[in-house]
């Protein structure tokens, strides 16, 4: 069998997308009703990758990318801009944004084979996106963070851009003891047991443990994931347990939940 390539790609998009001949459900789509399906795919393409599960991995991406082409299509068919621009201004962004890679500003050219210093790339980079945001209109530091990211991933990138005009700590340290403060306020606020002041002081808590994510290098959003994972699995385990055990969990006293938990922790729940 022919392997497909990226001519045939665009001519299946064109084919679902014809007026006469093509799929219903694909030509009833508009930009709005593909969004949120943009947004799984990209998903399910991190949860591939973080399950190691490379042979799925083609397939996510493949899906991932269909959404692009969609666009493309359905920005081509109303004039706005076609496939060819989408790659071209891709091509053209990731020149211009990696200098120490393309030293003359064209495809062809190279630079020398001495490594490049990271920290001058990544404030190269920061000053290259500033300039873009300039020449957009956006004036504010903040304009283009989208917000319907997730909420933790949008405070990262959030906390990364006040950063720039030196609005961050410069160590771990007082970042941890704002962190303490912040759970001692939360502490204060459950005290007093009003829900608006709890729900800000819990706000707190949470953006400040972002930070403290950030400046050990981690991404809040995948350390969240892989937190949710460990609690889904050794739930599965405490679960296991209580078959073994004849334990009802949901009759079952906190003392006895407690104690099948501790257990859980000390098993490999991946077993389960």
């Amino acid at each position: 069998m022919r392997r497909y390539g990226w001519d045939d790609l665009r001519t299946v998009m064109q084919r679902l997308r014809d007026p006469k001949t093509g799929c219903p459900w694909d030509l009833e789509q508009r930009f709005e009703t593909i969004a949120p399906f943009t947004i799984e795919e990209a998903y399910e393409v991190v949860d591939a990758i973080e399950r190691g599960a490379f042979r799925e991995l083609p397939g996510e991406l493949g899906d991932l990318l269909f959404q692009s082409v969609f666009y493309a299509q359905m920005a081509e068919e109303q004039r706005l801009f076609s496939l060819d621009d989408v790659i071209h201004g891709l091509v053209a962004k990731l020149i211009l944004r990696h200098p120490h890679v393309f030293p003359d500003g064209t495809l062809t050219g190279a630079r020398a084979e001495s490594p490049p210093d990271m920290g001058a790339i990544k404030q190269a980079w920061e000053t290259q996106k500033a300039a873009e945001r300039a020449d957009r209109g956006q004036q504010d530091l903040f304009d283009d963070i989208p917000p319907a990211l997730p909420a933790l991933s949008r405070a990262q990138k959030v906390q990364k851009r006040a950063r720039m005009i030196g609005f961050d700590w410069s160590s771990v340290a007082p970042v941890f003891e704002a962190l303490r403060a912040e759970v001692e306020e939360l502490s204060d606020a459950l005290a007093s047991g009003e829900e608006s002041r709890i729900a800000d002081e819990l706000g707190d808590v949470l953006f400040s443990a972002i930070s403290l994510a950030r400046h050990h290098g981690l991404d809040a959003e995948q350390v969240c994931r892989q937190a949710t994972l460990k609690f889904m699995s050794r739930i599965r385990a405490v679960q296991a347990l209580a078959r073994e055990d004849n334990i009802a969990l949901t009759e079952a006293s906190e003392s006895v939940l407690d104690r099948l938990w501790m257990r859980a922790k000390a098993f490999d729940s991946s077993t389960f």
